[in-house]
């Protein structure tokens, strides 16, 4: 697919991460911001270090990974790099990726600070399938694969850089471009035929934006400003068999993003503070050959909110985000039918949500939320027609929020719990369940330091019932629910670590994913997720 590739930032990169729940960042990130927005901040070179991790463990999986970091003089700099071999828990699941990646920091002067960084990633993946209930019951065990010659091939490269530069007392302007270039050869086999996409897309993109965190007549102030343009060009390739008819078609998708966009934040008062923002977006399409052969969408974005500290930490907070993604050219164009749809419109959804954060005391502390999230022209696949569709109704997803974590002396205790109720309130569909959406969702967390470097995880995850991917009229029975559980035993000692991982470790027999097949019969299918493994492995940091 045409989005991001999490692995061209390799963990060895990552500083930290930001989540933006809801649609709050589309004003600021635009497009596919719908959900939520998991802002990525890689590492600056600081003192010298270098450092590196082997592990192995069940299906044959070997991983390695190695890095170094440092300044000199003005310059900052961090390369890391990692190799990932494994069989995989099901036949026809093995993968083999590399990965490599730089950053690069120059301070100019005490104004300009200039950023290059650079990933390369490589992967070569099986692809097993699902298993139809019929094939169970032909004597199809979890870990077979009813598609053995189904693979993904990935060569991924992107390049970004620009400069930044400070004003007044906190404030900055920064220009990123960037290019990225992505090849995919991927074959897939079904029921009804096959085929076997190569794609090349191209983007470049360009981001200008100014950050004025400065005092107004005594007001605290973050005033963010900025302007984005994305141009993408997508050639396939598409050789397929559908229903016994062969095609071949040769196709160039384009698409022209611009975004503008202005969002404030203000402290009235030191415990206060109130922010809202606005977007426009536009993205111009073409298709060659296609009839039309050009399409234009549009959005206007909108979120507001507040936040009122009541004592000390604790917070109560209101938000609202109109939040949008237009249809990506993969889901524009049909591998299986050689066609591009140009009626796909883009999906929009309103986001309410209001929340208490209160620390009862330094060491124990809970979150509640509730939210509202309204939703239209939602993309979805219909696998009767074997294409991307606009759903003909709206969604609706109510729910609330609930975590809670205490610190004792040598143990951490976490847990959280989400509730969803996401119907689909009219069209064909009136008043059912939407798809793959867990009622229940649950979560406990425990870290218990034992002493003398030794500490040990211990993870359950709980996924309560929910429907069938593309069972939008409920007809089957729900996918069952499972817990899992899983630990990680760590040894720390001076500047190595070793580390035992255990993974569903009560053999949990499970699919986090099931789905409606529609040929030749309709029946549900399921993708086994692994029963218990292991990963062991030692790192060293100097």
């Amino acid at each position: 697919m045409s989005g991001s590739d999490w692995s061209l930032i390799p963990l060895d990169r990552v500083k930290k991460i930001e989540i933006i729940r809801g649609g709050r960042g589309s004003v600021l990130y635009g497009d596919n911001a719908s959900g939520g927005v998991i802002n990525i901040i890689t590492k600056e070179g600081e003192a010298f270090k270098t450092g590196g991790e082997i592990s192995g463990g069940s299906y044959d999986t070997f991983k390695g990974s190695a890095f170094v970091s440092g300044t000199q003089s003005k310059l900052s700099y961090a390369l890391s790099g990692s190799y990932l071999t494994s069989d995989g828990y099901r036949d026809n699941s093995d993968t083999e990726a590399k990965d490599v990646g730089i950053n690069l920091g120059y301070y100019q002067n005490d104004i300009i600070k200039w950023n290059l960084s650079s990933g390369y990633h490589k992967d070569s993946t099986g692809l097993p399938g699902a298993i139809k209930t019929s094939e169970f019951a032909a004597g199809a065990s979890r870990t077979d694969s009813l598609q053995p010659d189904d693979f993904a091939d990935v060569e991924d490269y992107y390049v970004k850089g620009g400069p930044k530069i400070f004003f007044l007392s906190d404030s900055e302007f920064k220009m990123d471009i960037s290019f990225r270039k992505r090849n995919s050869l991927s074959f897939a086999s079904f029921d009804a035929g096959n085929f076997t996409g190569d794609t090349d897309i191209n983007t470049i993109a360009v981001s200008p934006q100014i950050i004025f965190k400065e005092a107004v007549f005594g007001i605290d102030n973050r005033l963010v400003v900025g302007f984005d343009y994305t141009d993408v060009v997508e050639d396939i390739t598409n050789r397929s068999i559908f229903f016994g008819t062969p095609s071949t078609g040769i196709f160039e998708l384009k698409k022209k993003n611009y975004g503008y966009y202005i969002h404030d934040e203000i402290r009235p008062w030191e415990n206060f503070a109130i922010s809202g923002g606005y977007r426009y977006d536009r993205a111009e399409f073409k298709f060659k050959p296609s009839t039309p052969d050009k399409k234009t969408m549009s959005e206007d974005l909108f979120t507001a909110g507040a936040n009122y500290n009541f004592y000390d930490k604790s917070s109560i907070y209101i938000s609202f985000a109109r939040s949008f993604r237009y249809p990506v050219l993969d889901e524009i164009f049909n591998f299986f039918t050689n066609t591009i749809d140009t009626t796909l419109m883009p999906q929009t959804s309103d986001n309410y949500e209001f929340g208490i954060r209160h620390y009862f005391t330094k060491s124990l502390f809970a979150n509640v939320n509730i939210f509202r999230i309204d939703t239209k022209n939602e993309l979805i696949y219909n696998p009767n027609s074997f294409s991307n569709e606009n759903l003909d109704g709206k969604t609706r997803r109510d729910g609330f929020e609930f975590s809670v974590t205490k610190s004792f002396d040598k143990v951490t205790l976490s847990g959280n719990y989400t509730f969803t109720d996401a119907t689909i309130r009219n069209g064909q569909f009136e008043n059912k369940a939407f798809p793959n959406v867990p009622r229940h969702k649950a979560a406990l967390s425990g870290l218990f330091t034992i002493g003398k470097g030794l500490s040990l995880t211990v993870d359950g995850i709980y996924v309560g019932e929910r429907p069938f991917i593309s069972d939008f009229s409920n007809d089957f029975k729900d996918q069952e629910d499972y817990l899992i559980v899983n630990t990680k035993l760590k040894y720390l000692w001076k500047n190595m670590t070793v580390f035992l991982n255990v993974n569903n470790i009560t053999d949990e027999e499970y699919s986090e994913y099931g789905g409606i097949s529609t040929f030749p019969i309709i029946e549900p299918g399921f993708f086994p997720s692994p029963e218990i493994n292991f990963l062991a492995g030692i790192s060293a940091d100097f």
